[in-house]
C-alpha cells in the first residue's frame, strides 16, 4: 500500500507562494490560518533556499501521540487526519509537531481559540466523502476523486511533490543525481565537509 508523502525540492522552489494560495482557495481556509507556508532561509543572501512546509503525515506522528482525546488517526494511505468533533483545542499537538502544523483557528485567550486545524493532504476528514459537512470542516477531498493535493498540482516549478513516498523519493533522487557529477542537494556541503 502507498504511503502518501510531501517532498519539496529546495533547488526548484522560487517562493511564489502559489501552493499557499491554492490551498487556501481550494479548501476555503479562514483568514489567519495557513495549512501550508513557504519558509526562506538566508533570505536575500547568496545560497538562499525556500521550502514549502505543511503536515508531513509522519509515519509515527507526534501530534497523535500526545493527543488526550485520540482525535488523530492515520488512513490506509498513511495520511494523518484528525476529527474536529473529538478535538478539545488543548494545543498539545501544536507543541509536539516539529513543523508547527496544527493551528488554532482564532487568536484569542487560551481555552477559547477553538479546535485545531491542519493540512489534510486534500483528503477531507471523517465525515461522508464529498459531503458539504466534510468540505465545511476539512476542505476539499481530492484524494477520494483520484487527484493530487492542490498545492502540489499547482506548483509551477514542480518543486512540491506529493504522492506515494517511494515514487516521489525516486523522482527526487533522479533530480539530485542529474545535478552535475554528484548530488547538489541542500545541506550536502555541511554534511560532508565540502563547499558547494
Amino acid at each position: 500500500m502507498a504511503r502518501m508523502k510531501f517532498l519539496c525540492d529546495a533547488d526548484r522552489c522560487i517562493e511564489c507562494n502559489g501552493c499557499v494560495t491554492a490551498c487556501k482557495n481550494a479548501n476555503e481556509v479562514p483568514w489567519g490560518l495557513n495549512r501550508r507556508r513557504v519558509i526562506t532561509l538566508n533570505d536575500g543572501q547568496p545560497g538562499e533556499k525556500s521550502i514549502s512546509v505543511a503536515c508531513m503525515h509522519c509515519t509515527d506522528a507526534p501530534c497523535a501521540a500526545v493527543c488526550p482525546t485520540d482525535c488523530f488517526y492515520t488512513t490506509v494511505d498513511g495520511i494523518v487526519l484528525h476529527d474536529k468533533d473529538l478535538c478539545i483545542g488543548c494545543g498539545y499537538c501544536f507543541f509536539a509537531c516539529p513543523f508547527g502544523v496544527p493551528q488554532f483557528p482564532q487568536q484569542r485567550a487560551f481555552g477559547s481559540r477553538g479546535r485545531m486545524d491542519k493540512c489534510t493532504f486534500c483528503a477531507g476528514g471523517p465525515k461522508e466523502p464529498g459531503s458539504a459537512e466534510e468540505f465545511e470542516q476539512y476542505g476539499a477531498n481530492r484524494i477520494a476523486a483520484g487527484k493530487l493535493p492542490v498545492c502540489a498540482e499547482t506548483c509551477a516549478t514542480k518543486a512540491l511533490l506529493a504522492g506515494d513516498g517511494d515514487l516521489i523519493g525516486e523522482i527526487f533522487k533522479e533530480r539530485a543525481m542529474s545535478r552535475d557529477e554528484r548530488p547538489h542537494t541542500w545541506g550536502w556541503g555541511k554534511a560532508y565537509g565540502e563547499s558547494l
